[in-house]
């Protein structure tokens, strides 16, 4: 069936959007966002996937009900419009392009660093983005088929990686943590709690945070929320907070679910499939990165001061001696996984400048959707070139992170605020689940660094500043 003229064709079933949701979410959560919330939580990692794991439930239930009275391309933005009003809707829109811009600057910084040395991974991590930007212009059926290769390779790669890592702890393979209890995973020495120190094994019986997202006055913990209770003084609100942060930082493995939403437009019936092809997504994921965060404590906490990194189960297989091998199967699944989570990305970004654009929220020029391949061509390659200038500007992928954990828990918040208000057949879900949305995601926000708030709220400002001299010249026109 042909779609009208400016309007995008319902090609995807239940099976493609669940593949998109996947694959927009493995990848940061197991290369990235593990190892970080690792760093911070230590022991208590798990926790942190579990406390991510819950809040986005809360926003999946939030976002399958507005998707399923609201089929349109635009997400959030387009829901916020609908039942909030303009402002959140271009609050929620904004956040969203925002923080996934930043997201997939982030995916694209990993993949560089699994192919090439330092010195070429911008150049290559942008080629990354060219590449997948091109691959989503011919149609939104190509980008389905080939998220369903990367995320295959991408669990594949990590189930086979979670195995070998058991087999060697049963095996009795050393590891990072040792024998004698000094740098365990038993939160004694190793990065399990917090004493704001910076320091791996500060002390007897001390519970750090080694490496780069330690300290209240260095890396992620610099400022905020923090810095303003005392992280550095230890006790249970130091280890709360680490935790918080940990799970704000899990967040962002967990936010791929909603692209299906952006690609409302798009799916086949989408009261039924929404709903089901998010949930179903949110819970394969959520039992996979909880199974994998209890293996890396197992592990034990990463060597050295620079904690366990952008790649943290190549780090693991060293520490329990897997040859190349298995440095090769955990490469080729973190490029997979990563480039399989940019590929969706960029799709949902582009639909939601679209609906953007079509509100004249974003240039009209942006709205143009392609005759021949039914996809918001124009949009697309923005956010391609806005990827490519974020690659080679960003200085760290785990900042990247933070920047998008940022800009998207706001805009779940407000896609909870949305859900509240709807009522009678679209009510799907208890409206206490909104509630404890939107409390979670201004709690995650909260905890993430100082700098990272800062700066995100000035991108918000000057996002409003546009649409407000938009508005005047309306008016004055």
């Amino acid at each position: 069936m042909s779609a009208t003229p400016g309007a995008l064709a319902r090609r995807l079933g239940l099976r493609d959007a669940v593949v998109i949701g996947l694959a927009a979410m493995i990848g940061a959560g197991a290369f990235l966002s593990l190892g970080a919330a690792h760093d911070l939580a230590g022991a208590l990692a798990p926790l942190a996937v579990l406390i991510a794991a819950g809040v986005a439930l809360c926003n999946a239930t939030a976002t399958a009900q507005l998707a399923a009275q609201h089929p349109s391309s635009g997400g959030t933005y387009h829901f916020g419009r609908e039942q909030l009003g303009p402002w959140w809707g271009f609050l929620a829109g904004w956040c969203f392009v925002i923080g996934k811009i930043a997201s997939c600057a982030a995916m694209a910084l990993v993949i560089a660093a699994y192919l090439v040395p330092e010195p070429a991974q911008r150049l290559v991590a942008a080629l990354v983005v060219v590449v997948l930007t091109g691959v989503n212009l011919v149609g939104i059926t190509r980008t389905a088929a080939l998220a369903r290769v990367l995320v295959t390779i991408a669990v594949t790669a990590l189930v086979l990686t979670g195995g070998r890592l058991l087999v060697g702890l049963a095996s009795g393979a050393p590891t990072n943590g040792g024998a004698d209890g000094t740098g365990g995973s038993d939160g004694t020495g190793g990065p399990g709690a917090v004493d704001g120190s910076g320091a791996a094994g500060a002390g007897e019986g001390a519970l750090a945070i080694p490496g780069p997202l330690a300290g209240a006055s260095a890396g992620l913990w610099d400022g905020g929320l923090a810095a303003v209770l005392g992280a550095g003084t230890g006790g249970i609100v130091g280890i709360a907070l680490a935790v918080a942060q940990a799970a704000a930082l899990m967040f962002f493995a967990f936010a791929g679910y909603a692209r299906v939403a952006t690609l409302g437009e798009e799916v086949v019936e989408p009261r039924r499939t929404i709903p089901r092809a998010i949930l179903l997504a949110l819970a394969a994921v959520a039992g996979l990165y909880l199974v994998l965060s209890v293996v890396l404590v197992l592990v034990g906490p990463a060597p050295g001061e620079d904690g366990w990194g952008p790649a943290p189960f190549l780090t693991a297989l060293e520490s329990v001696g897997a040859g190349g091998l298995w440095r090769a199967v955990i490469t080729v699944g973190a490029v997979a996984a990563a480039g399989g989570a940019l590929l969706a990305l960029i799709a949902g970004i582009s639909r939601t400048v679209l609906a953007m654009a079509r509100e004249r929220d974003l240039p009209p020029v942006l709205a143009h959707v392609s005759p021949r391949f039914s996809v918001p061509q124009r949009a697309e390659a923005a956010a391609g070139v806005a990827v490519v200038l974020l690659v080679l500007l960003a200085s760290d992928a785990l900042v990247a992170v933070a920047a998008s954990a940022f800009g998207v828990l706001l805009y779940y918040a407000i896609a909870n605020l949305a859900a509240f208000t709807q009522v009678g057949q679209w009510r799907l879900f208890p409206k206490a689940m909104q509630v404890l949305g939107v409390i979670g995601c201004v709690l995650l926000v909260a905890a993430l660094p100082g700098r990272t708030i800062v700066a995100g709220l000035v991108l918000l400002a000057v996002g409003f500043a546009y649409r407000g001299l938009v508005l005047v010249a309306r008016r004055t026109a």
